[in-house]
């Protein structure tokens, strides 16, 4: 028992230190066996030194990579991690659109997104779009695993995994706060304290930690004579955790684990973008039709986590789990009464009907803005258990098999509110909508997951054979009628049953010390939400390659990874658009093709010259091409994925980004510096340059996107060993581009940020 755990505490160090230094740093962790770690069962990879052995593509994002330039934005985070597409919307990473090895961007929702092992999705089956994601800013690190490693996880396996990592119970007293103040009257606060006491009944753990950030936002809203508040674009985010943890004085080891945490967000972000031309002008506006925009959104999320190990060779691990989450997203849906006739925003943004929608969104003109309020309320329970088990001498295996039973649910409850504009953009009436008027349906599914995955091991020979099965029940209910014109309807009840299987084979070989080669084959799949499903849909599935190589030498302060990937996706889902046009329906799209390149590589000059000062450089580098295998079945033009052809690339898929950086650090003082390309993207199906929709008309949401470097810097100063100084930049250069045209329309990256700040540690 005193082994078991000394093992856990080890990893439990290692989790909240990260990898400080390159993959495979860390063979020689405190002489620790690591058949024995319990912990590392509860996260994606764990012990970063089982990067090694793992037969796919897999990284660490540690602690030292988010606070050393202060992000809070996953698309800054992820920087670092090959095979990583995140698309930004709103500058500040609300609401990210992370693509793993070119699935489709939008919300996240081809990615299996957990936070310490828990599904993190408002409701990762019925409705997986991530109005929600974790807070990057306040986590001790972050997980991504590509590859036929994804087994074990779910429902999402056509992409990846990414699993953010809270900070852990403490095993001693610990003290922290970083605050720091920045442009756009950025106010930030991280802070926790916590320790682990020895008491009669055992070891007991406590965390106690809070996040807070607040700002005015970076655009600013057109005035009119009724409205004078045109700064306040910004947002209020709050995070409250509490984690407990009992380790008995018993003669096997145990742990029983508890964590609670709740998130809060007021934000005035809006759908909204501009016209090609007030962009090029000035990308930080925002039109006065958008001042009612704002989302107010709250999630609770809790677990109960029992591990034992009866014997050496045996593990088991019980979570039961809940997030609850509800949003409503109060935002101009589209323009009525213009001259007459009712005009979408996107199609408003690119000069339909002579100019007289743009002129509407300035308050230019008399209309009426219809704004919807798009209230949601999730739920999500479950209890997952796994069992490790390890036998074998000369052939050695773990096994592991998991059961998680789930159930989730979403209920859309909306109306609309209509604002009667007059000529000089003041609002001289509003009419309130019923509430469910726009809007009353819910969707739930029920899900039973098994999976199977036994890791052999055999002198440098590492095989990873892995199944998973889950079986759906979904409901839909919505009034009569609302799926009418849905394609696939007819026959479809409210109640509908599938199962969906998976399987794969991870290989790993070790060359050496230094190199290992992998390669694997796997079949994915993405489940249809309950809606989808009823309408006709069938789940996407997929069959991915891999073939790579990794040189790990700790001594020369070197690490690399180079991985060929491709990718064939079967009945890619979609959903026919994201900006409150069209029925927002998903839909099969049909077969894609996803194969790439990618690189990374991690040297400390400092480290491997025995210098004084380290001398950290990192360079990582993706390729992917993403092209549309068949003409798109949509014939929908509110949807970017209409009107493709055979050979055009995927929306928001960009071929080439790369990323590039370098420091210098003392043990009282330390500068970084990093950039990151991101190459031009289409931003529909059809690949068109213009804002021309399927059907010739105008629409703000088709063209492409920028390609564009930006730079950040950071520097830091310890006053002492417990109290430090630090400051810098992101976007130092204040590079303006098109980030992306989605929602509605285009918009722009950070500007240029300054911060300062103290960090305590203690």
């Amino acid at each position: 028992m005193k082994k078991h755990k000394r093992l856990f505490r080890n990893v439990c160090v290692i989790a909240a230190l990260g990898m400080a230094m390159p993959a495979g740093a860390a063979d020689d962790d405190q002489g620790a066996e690591p058949e024995a770690k319990v912990l590392d069962k509860v996260m994606v990879i764990g012990n970063p030194a089982n990067i090694e052995k793992i037969p796919g593509s897999a990284q660490v994002v540690t602690e030292e990579d988010i606070r050393q330039q202060s992000y809070d934005d996953v698309s800054r985070v992820l920087r670092k991690v090959p095979g990583v597409n995140v698309r930004s919307e709103f500058g500040f990473g609300l609401f990210p659109s992370i693509s793993l090895r070119g699935v489709d961007t939008t919300r996240s929702a081809k990615v299996t997104i957990m936070e310490d092992g828990i599904l993190m999705a408002p409701a990762p089956y019925s409705a997986p779009a991530a109005y929600y994601a974790p807070t990057v800013g306040r986590m001790s690190g972050m997980e991504v695993l590509k590859g036929s490693s994804q087994i074990k996880y779910g429902p999402h396996i056509t992409g990846g995994v990414i699993n953010y990592l809270s900070t852990p119970i403490p095993l001693k007293e610990t003290v922290y706060m970083k605050s720091l103040f920045g442009s756009f009257d950025e106010l930030r606060t991280h802070a926790f304290v916590g320790n682990t006491f020895d008491t009669k009944a055992g070891q007991i753990g406590v965390l106690l930690e809070g996040y807070f950030r607040q700002n005015q936002g970076f655009a600013t809203i057109d005035l009119t004579p009724d409205f004078r508040d045109g700064d306040d674009t910004g947002f209020i985010k709050k995070d409250r955790m509490i984690k407990i943890s009992w380790e008995p004085n018993t003669s096997i080891y145990q742990r029983l684990e508890f964590k609670y945490g709740r998130n809060e967000l007021d934000a005035n972000e809006s759908y909204l973008g501009l016209s090609e031309a007030d962009f090029k002008a000035d990308p930080l506006r925002r039109y006065s039709a958008a001042r009612f925009d704002n989302i107010t959104t709250e999630q609770n999320n809790n677990y109960l986590r029992y591990a034992v190990s009866p014997t050496d060779n045996l593990d088991v691990i019980a979570t039961l789990y809940s997030t609850d989450f509800k949003r409503n997203w109060y935002k101009l849906k589209d323009l009525r009464n213009v001259n007459g006739n009712k005009l979408g925003l996107s199609a408003a943004l690119a000069g339909a009907q002579n100019g007289e929608g743009l002129a509407c969104l300035k308050g230019d003109l008399a209309c009426t803005l219809r704004v919807r309020a798009n209230n949601r309320e999730y739920g999500a329970r479950g209890i997952d258990s796994v069992v490790y088990y390890r036998f074998g001498s000369s052939v050695q295996h773990e096994v592991a098999a998991g059961v998680r039973y789930h159930q989730d649910q979403i209920r859309r409850f909306q109306w609309d509110d209509d604002y009667i504009q007059a000529a000089n953009g003041t609002i001289s009436d509003m009419n309130p909508g019923t509430p469910g008027g726009a809007g009353d349906r819910l969707q739930k599914t029920t899900a039973l997951a098994m999976f199977v995955q036994d890791t052999i091991t055999a002198g440098r020979w590492t095989f990873t054979p892995g199944i998973r099965y889950e079986k759906l029940d979904q409901t839909s209910e919505e009034p009569k009628g609302a799926l009418q014109g849905v394609s696939g309807t007819s026959g479809r009840d409210g109640q509908n049953s599938f199962d969906m299987t998976a399987g794969g084979m991870g290989v790993a070989y070790k060359f050496n010390d230094n190199w290992t080669g992998f390669g694997g084959v796997h079949t994915g799949f993405s489940p249809p939400s309950p809606r989808g499903t009823r309408a006709g849909l069938d789940p996407e599935t997929s069959t991915a390659y891999e073939a790579g190589v990794r040189y790990a030498n700790p001594r020369q302060a070197l690490a690399a990874e180079a991985v060929a990937f491709y990718t064939d996706f079967k009945d890619l889902i979609v959903v026919d658009n994201i900006g409150g046009a069209g029925a927002g329906n998903d839909e099969n799209f049909g077969e894609v093709t996803a194969s790439g390149l990618e690189f990374a590589v991690q040297y400390d000059a400092g480290i491997a010259n025995s210098w004084r000062l380290r001398n950290p450089w990192y360079f990582n580098l993706t390729y992917t091409n993403a092209e549309q295998q068949n003409d798109a079945r949509s014939t929908d033009p509110e949807s970017i994925f209409s009107f493709g052809r055979k050979g055009n690339q995927v929306p928001y898929i960009p071929d080439l980004q790369f990323g590039l950086g370098t420091g210098v650090e003392s043990s009282r003082w330390g500068a970084h510096i990093s950039g990151n390309y991101v190459s031009a993207m289409y931003t529909s199906a059809n690949n068109v340059n213009n804002q021309l929709n399927g059907n010739g008309e105008p629409d703000a949401r088709f063209g492409k996107t920028d390609s564009y470097f930006v730079t950040d810097v950071s520097a830091f100063y310890k006053a002492s060993d417990s109290v430090k100084i630090f400051g810098g930049a992101q976007n130092l250069f204040d590079e303006q581009y098109i980030v992306s045209r989605q929602p509605h329309g285009p918009r722009a990256g950070l500007p240029r940020f300054l911060y300062a700040g103290i960090e305590l540690a203690m």
